[in-house]
């Protein structure tokens, strides 16, 4: 694995973009439905052939001049605000498959950011389809929203108007209540939860040109078929139809929640014109501050973040643990690999004390591990984090970018497995970064301290090895640095076998960022992942 480290202002970058729903309009008749939204049936097709069906429509959008989706043009939705929207909830008792199984459908009302709404079609057990349109008998108007409701039925009859998206229901956490664990809504973005988590990052279909000068472009899923489940079937299958103007292709995601939520990805895309950059399992997510955070938060809570690390695992089981970071400037960190065995945007901290927030719980937030299937090549993950002064931005980014980039007519057909786990995956067994601290690498009292841009750096690991290895032992850490100077590197174990300290000073070389690799190993043998950081001395004002 080689680490590179990029550093780049992007003047026209947004810190927060409102992502965009696809359209397309169904003109055609009403039909009848046992369903609880009224469906317009279509023509059977094959579940076994649905993925390539969708995938020769995306081959041949591709072929053609790319057609933007058109916003809605009804006075009556595009006047739905913020607090309107919060005011609109879907029925329960109208749930698509209500009662017939263990999944539940429940659809987003179009509106306010999402104004450009998606066709979503259910399939049945004889491959029957059918499209779901809109209507304002399946949502409940309160408080601001109550006047609207007569407004926008009129304006709405006879459109066959798509929805903002969509959330599946599923027993999750006890057999009386099916939880929210799945949701599709604006562009390609989707989460997922696991038991007794709360949502927090994102997944997406695909990023193009992230953290690129030019701009990104949001790839939008235009058209969604769930899959109906048997009655007692633990598993569900939703297909989808990706577009933008650099890109086409079809999805499979085949979700299992039995245990941790697993969710198989097929996907097949193919490229309407050059791509510079080509994001593939994108994951976003948020860090605000944490135990890292060197700036002053004016914050009751120690802690706010969505997840606090990038984990990566190469083919020969090298694990890399990197802290997140809210950057006083953009930074782009690449790591390259050759058939990456997995890699991940993790929040390791499960403890409440940590962060204090009885309302957002961040301390139950998902992990997701993207699990490559097949051959992936050469290529690298790269980590994306931007400046935010607030925690409702999602200022970090991670996606694997394959080394051979993608020309006018190529396709690529890639699987991967998604997994929300807590703070440790089963299959790391090595010891973990348990905890990042950062301080003045001055001494108190010191006459003459060094400059604010010199460091401590504390690093505690921890793991059910490593944990009961007598402190009488001699661990060595392995730390390199690109630039600058480390210096009092101390080892010690922490009281009650918590793990193990590795403590030491950096002396930047002028403004130069350090880039960090630190490693613990018992007679030259690794018995920790590789933590890795990047110190920017203009970090500290």
């Amino acid at each position: 694995m080689r680490m590179k480290q990029l550093t780049q202002n992007l003047p026209k970058w947004q810190k927060k973009s409102a992502p965009l729903l696809g359209l397309l309009i169904i003109f055609s008749t009403w039909g009848n439905s046992n369903q609880a939204i009224a469906a317009t049936v279509d023509v059977a097709i094959p579940q076994s052939s649905l993925f390539d069906v969708i995938s020769a429509r995306a081959k041949k959008l591709a072929s053609e001049e790319y057609v933007a989706p058109k916003h809605i043009e009804l006075e009556a939705l595009n006047n739905i605000d913020y607090q309107d929207y919060r005011s609109i909830r879907f029925k329960k008792d109208k749930a698509v498959w209500k009662d017939e199984g263990l999944y539940e459908l429940q659809l987003f009302h179009p509106g306010f950011l999402y104004k450009t709404p998606v066709t979503i079609n259910t399939v049945d057990s004889d491959s029957k389809r059918s499209r779901l349109p809109f209507s304002t008998d399946f949502y409940q108007y309160d408080g601001t929203a109550a006047p609207l409701q007569e407004e926008i039925a009129k304006s709405v009859a006879g459109t066959q108007l798509g929805h903002a998206g969509f959330r599946i229901h599923y027993p999750l956490n006890t057999n009386e209540y099916k939880d929210e664990v799945m949701v599709f809504q604006g562009a390609s973005y989707f989460r997922v939860v696991g038991p007794q988590q709360v949502y927090g990052l994102s997944a997406r279909g695909l990023a193009i040109d992230t953290a690129e000068n030019s701009g990104e472009e949001f790839p939008v899923f235009k058209e969604f078929w769930l899959v109906k489940p048997k009655a007692e079937q633990t598993q569900i299958t939703i297909f989808a139809l990706l577009d933008s103007p650099s890109i086409s292709g079809a999805y499979k995601f085949n979700v299992d929640p039995t245990t941790n939520m697993l969710v198989d990805v097929d996907m097949q895309i193919f490229a309407r014109k050059d791509i510079k950059k080509l994001g593939v399992a994108p994951l976003t997510s948020m860090f605000y501050h944490g135990e890292n955070s060197t700036k002053f938060f004016d914050d009751y809570r120690p802690e706010v973040h969505d997840s606090d690390g990038l984990l990566t695992q190469s083919t020969d089981d090298k694990w890399v643990w990197r802290p997140l970071n809210n950057p006083s400037q953009l930074s782009v960190t690449s790591f390259s690999y050759n058939n990456p065995k997995g890699f991940g945007l993790a929040q390791r901290d499960r403890d409440f004390n940590n962060y204090l927030d009885t309302e957002a719980h961040y301390h139950n937030r998902p992990s997701l591990w993207i699990e490559p299937q097949g051959e992936w090549g050469n290529g690298r993950v790269e980590l994306v984090e931007i400046p935010t002064d607030t925690e409702t931005n999602d200022n970090i980014v991670s996606y694997w970018v394959p080394e051979k980039p993608m020309k006018a007519g190529d396709s690529l057909k890639l699987s991967y497995k998604m997994t929300t786990f807590n703070a440790a995956l089963t299959q790391h067994e090595k010891a973990r970064v348990l905890r990042t601290r950062i301080g003045s690498a001055a001494l108190p009292g010191e006459d003459n301290p060094p400059p604010k841009s010199h460091r401590q750096f504390t690093v505690d690991f921890t793991g059910s090895e490593i944990n009961q290895l007598s402190e009488q032992l001699k661990l060595d850490a392995d730390i390199q640095l690109t630039t600058g100077e480390v210096t009092d590197i101390n080892i010690q174990k922490l009281p009650d076998s918590r793990g193990w300290r590795v403590a030491f000073k950096i002396a930047p070389q002028d403004d130069q960022p350090v880039d960090m690799r630190l490693s613990l190993k018992l007679r030259d043998k690794e018995i920790s992942e590789v933590w890795s950081y990047v110190w920017y001395p203009n970090d500290i004002k």
